[in-house]
């Protein structure tokens, strides 16, 4: 993966450049000493790195905005960061730029259980959002694996999902209005505490845009009551295949669970081993959840369990208790740090139409064995939203340059039966030169013209999203 060149006079200017933040920001907000931002060279997507010329770490909006202004008068480059946890690269910093972290913006400022929000600032964890009023009877529905440590402001920027979206939606379904502030100081207040505003749908804009129009400091967030029960189920089979037939019939039926996760062998083993969650021996397992009241679960499982009949499943277990339940979760919720336990492994994160999903899994097979690589999987199967672990050595030459060549080919695949390259983890650096498989060159000119109108000197967030060759004559233009 290339990496843009950093430019000589933006680093020849790093005396200055601190200088000028310091003088607008507290004294322990400014970090340029070599040996703490390489704390900062790399987010989840931990391949590739690149240490920041400088970090900083405000604490309110006010503070970013000054931030920036310095940074755009400056020409700097500034990457905005939530946790680090970007599974493609979001949030990679420049070596000629300046990591803009909102981790010390924590706090909750107004919760309303009438109207069924909470305004947030985006260095808040996804999960601290639900904590904040879980006792009162609500909570948060996006859910990533990572939302002990995600931050909403990266939930912004990929519109992150989770195992529950399949009923819920991802963030821009939960999402009311945002505090952003742009590359030149400006502070907006898009949206807010309301379902819908007048004038264009700039928060649909905003939400996904990979921190290319500017740092969202502050979030408005739809809060639901907690449902009245929930249980969920493990249905177990003999290949992958026959899982995902399985998944494509329930979806066809219009059940609607709250959720539907897959997980191959591989998978299911390494997370076994860490959560201890009593999954059974199997090829393919599908966690599928339902809520309401009794008699609606009950129900909704009996419609499940007809139709999972009909691909002869080796088991069909109910959970029994809620500490089950939570096993059955903390298993799942954990399959990335179990994976990455045993081995080197890249994350993809493709998006299908869900009637695709046993081709294109007995394909990924297929593949695995040509480049030599095996693969694991789990994924949001209920909307198609594929996560293929491809597995590798960090350490063996060429190795990374082969699971990239191959995690290539499953994104083409994606976009080939009518998917799209990204679901939830965003495009970053990982996908930024595959994106004109799946969209043509007016397609990329007029997001790119979106981007011009709120940074037009391109200093935010760069070399991510765009191909790279294309984003960097936008900046020298």
């Amino acid at each position: 993966m290339d990496l843009p060149r950093p430019d000589p006079a933006i680093l020849a200017q790093k005396p200055r450049i601190v200088a000028a933040l310091r003088a607008v920001l507290p004294a322990d907000a400014v970090i340029d000493d070599p040996a703490e931002t390489r704390a900062y060279e790399c987010d989840a997507l931990s391949a590739y790195r690149c240490p920041p010329m400088a970090v900083i770490l405000p604490r309110s909006t006010q503070e970013v905005a000054a931030a920036l202004k310095v940074c755009h008068q400056m020409g700097v480059p500034v990457v905005p960061r939530g946790a680090g946890t970007s599974l493609a690269g979001g949030a990679l910093p420049a070596a000629d730029g300046v990591i803009l972290g909102v981790a010390r913006m924590n706090r909750v400022l107004e919760v309303d259980y009438d109207n069924r929000f909470v305004r947030v600032e985006t260095g808040r964890t996804n999960l601290s959002v639900t904590g904040a009023v879980e006792g009162d009877g609500f909570f948060y529905a996006p859910d990533p694996s990572s939302q002990l440590a995600c931050a909403i402001a990266g939930n912004i920027a990929m519109n992150s999902g989770g195992a529950h979206c399949l009923k819920y939606g991802v963030t821009t379904n939960n999402l009311l209005g945002v505090t952003m502030v742009t590359m030149d100081g400006t502070v907006l207040e898009i949206g807010g505490a309301h379902m819908d505003a007048g004038g264009y749908d700039l928060l649909g804009v905003i939400c996904g845009s990979e921190g290319q129009l500017g740092v969202v400091t502050e979030a408005v967030l739809r809060i639901l009551p907690k449902p009245e029960g929930a249980r969920p189920v493990l249905v177990a089979f003999n290949s992958n295949e026959v899982a995902g037939a399985c998944v494509a019939d329930i979806i066809k039926a219009g059940v609607l669970p709250v959720a539907i996760e897959f997980m191959d062998r591989p998978c299911i083993r390494a997370c076994e081993d860490f959560a201890h969650a009593g999954y059974p021996d199997c090829e393919a397992l599908l966690i599928i959840e339902v809520e309401g009241s009794p008699a609606e679960i009950d129900e909704q499982l009996g419609l499940i369990r007809q139709i999972a009949a009909r691909h002869d499943p080796l088991e069909f277990r109910e959970s029994a208790s809620e500490e089950e339940a939570k096993k059955i979760w903390l298993g799942r919720k954990s399959a990335f740090g179990a994976m990455g336990q045993i081995n080197d492994y890249m994350c993809l994160d493709g998006t299908i139409p869900v009637s695709s999903l046993p081709r294109v899994l007995k394909r990924i097979g297929e593949m695995s064995r040509d480049f030599g690589l095996d693969v694991a999987n789990v994924f949001h199967a209920g909307d198609g939203n594929m996560h293929p672990l491809i597995l590798f050595d960090a350490n063996k030459p060429g190795d990374l340059e082969r699971c990239e060549a191959f995690g290539a080919e499953i994104l083409k695949l994606c976009v080939e039966v009518g998917g799209c390259l990204t679901g939830e983890h965003g495009v970053g650096i990982e996908k930024r030169d595959l994106m004109n498989v799946q969209y043509d060159q007016a397609d990329l000119e007029a997001q790119m013209r979106v981007k011009d109108v709120f940074d037009p000197e391109w200093l935010l967030n760069p070399a991510k999203v765009f191909p790279l060759a294309i984003s960097a004559g936008r900046r020298a233009a």
